[in-house]
């Protein structure tokens, strides 16, 4: 298992949940929700790149929001785009990861903890970035490998 903090996203529609781990890459914790309303995706991945580096974060890991057949969706494209652009601004790597049922998991888990739909809405990203980083890394610890698909970029940075 690498040692080194991950940073990981849940991309929603109206906010991004963020989510982080501790340096032994153990435990994922929240971190913070950003709203995504009247800020372009440049602006975003060059915050969220701030927030890995003011983390000294090893990888950002950005879910995958993919069918439940395994297929590509619209959202998925959106993911790999943003993915894409996070890559370019940012000089570690970032990978996809698999994020099917983590927003299933994350309510599961707020309602578990007294909290209703309406009144978890602002933490519930950050949870579902959390669920998934918390897979992340536990596969990572499994199988001795890296998880999810590394981003590649199409041309070189310049």
């Amino acid at each position: 298992m690498r040692k080194g903090r991950r940073l990981a996203i849940d991309l929603g529609e109206a906010r991004i949940g963020v989510s982080h781990c501790d340096p032994d890459g153990i435990l994922a914790t929240p971190l913070t929700t950003i709203k995504r309303a009247g800020q372009d995706n440049l602006t975003l991945a060059n915050q969220l790149a701030a927030l890995a580096d003011d983390d000294a974060a090893i990888e950002i890991v950005v879910g995958l929001p993919v069918h439940l057949s395994g297929a590509d969706g619209a959202a998925a494209s959106g993911a790999r785009a943003f993915a894409g652009q996070l890559a370019a601004v940012w000089s570690g790597p970032v990978r996809l990861f698999d994020e099917r049922l983590t927003t299933v998991e994350a309510n599961r888990r707020l309602r578990g903890a007294g909290r209703d739909e309406r009144s978890g809405r602002a933490v519930i990203d950050q949870a579902a970035a959390t669920v998934l980083l918390q897979a992340a890394i536990d596969q990572e610890r499994a199988t001795g490998q890296p998880s999810g698909e590394l981003v590649q970029l199409e041309s070189p940075r310049g």
